[in-house]
């Protein structure tokens, strides 16, 4: 079987997200009547974090549990990850003792390290470029809160807030996918150059559209989901002060703003959330929210994700192969120490 990460959603067709999304679907609606198929049945799933996240851990090793297999967690201090050993000997050992990689890196070149060294698929948990898995979810949760009747390739996406690593992901998905995708923020905060042009490629091909503007009320204003991340990172923190003053109280998602867009509209939110800063509890908790069926989409997403990358790869014996070894070293053991 071939090989195949997953680093970033351009490394895919329209037709093959698609395909990932259709599994995911199948393997939610199976998730709800408690029938999740063990297809992953005694596979294992390495997880190195050098960065924290509630949502990536617990989705991934959740999932991972009621496919069948099992997660390690691994952090640094407790692994060699580029320290004492190199990334590709890290890549290589674990390759040789777990059936598929999970990785959240603080740097993207570590993730495409650990990608080029591996013999087992590689999955993007997120790094400080983008974080492939999570839009993902995003375009399901979009796909269940859409107007009835109303194709994907119609949907209208505005992402307000600063050039995150969820911001070029979710301009590149939605761009793949043929729908139309602005972002919203003060112009030194803009999508950067480098990924519009990816963007403008990909609708293309899809007839997608981009737009990038310092108006949030004119991108909200016929906006099918509004999506809004946290106004820093991972040192930013003494950017804080310049940002907040960039951003608030123009680029913030409240119901002023909410107001401008369609009643339709759904607010969503990757979390974890600066409550009342990049949006307020009074949004974020309102029915027209839907970042917690968001969030829950994550667990289903890696199902879809770890299936798809991972089930083409396991071997599959025989029942009879089983039962030749099992009695083979069965006759071994009780001819050396049963007596």
């Amino acid at each position: 079987m071939e090989l195949k990460h997953f680093i970033d959603t351009q490394d895919f067709s329209k037709e093959e997200l698609l395909d990932l999304i259709s599994l995911t679907r199948m393997i939610k609606e199976a998730d709800k009547q408690g029938c999740t198929p063990r297809l992953l049945q005694d596979a294992s799933l390495a997880m190195i974090f050098e960065e924290p996240s509630t949502r990536t851990r617990v989705s991934f090793e959740v999932a991972m549990s009621e496919l069948g297999g099992h997660a390690l967690y691994l952090k640094p201090g407790e692994i060699h990850l580029g320290a004492r050993e190199s990334l590709g000997d890290t890549a290589q050992v674990l390759s040789r003792m777990t059936d598929v990689i999970m990785a959240r890196t603080l740097k993207h070149e570590t993730m495409l390290g650990l990608a080029k060294y591996a013999t087992v698929p590689v999955i993007n948990g997120l790094t400080d470029y983008n974080h492939p898995t999570q839009v993902v979810c995003d375009v399901l949760t979009m796909l269940e809160h859409k107007e009835a009747g109303k194709p994907l390739e119609q949907l209208k996406v505005t992402f307000v807030g600063d050039a995150t690593n969820v911001c070029s992901s979710l301009m590149h998905i939605c761009t793949r996918l043929g729908m139309s995708f602005t972002h919203a923020a003060p112009k030194k905060y803009q999508a950067p150059e480098a990924w519009q042009k990816i963007a403008r490629e990909n609708n293309a091909v899809s007839g997608g559209s981009l737009r990038v503007t310092d108006d949030p009320v004119e991108a909200v204003k016929d906006a099918d989901f509004i999506y809004t991340d946290l106004w820093w990172w991972v040192g930013q923190e003494a950017e804080i002060p310049e940002r907040s003053k960039a951003f608030m109280p123009a680029y913030q998602v409240n119901m002023d703003l909410l107001k401008k867009a369609p009643s339709h509209a759904k607010v969503m939110h990757c979390l974890p959330a600066s409550r009342n800063v990049e949006a307020t509890d009074e949004v974020l908790d309102s029915p027209r929210s839907v970042i917690f069926d968001q969030a829950e989409n994550r667990l289903h997403t890696e199902k879809g994700l770890l299936v798809w990358l991972v089930y083409p790869r396991l071997k599959r014996p025989s029942g009879s192969l089983k039962a030749y070894h099992s009695g083979r070293i069965q006759d071994f053991l009780e001819t050396r120490w049963v007596k």
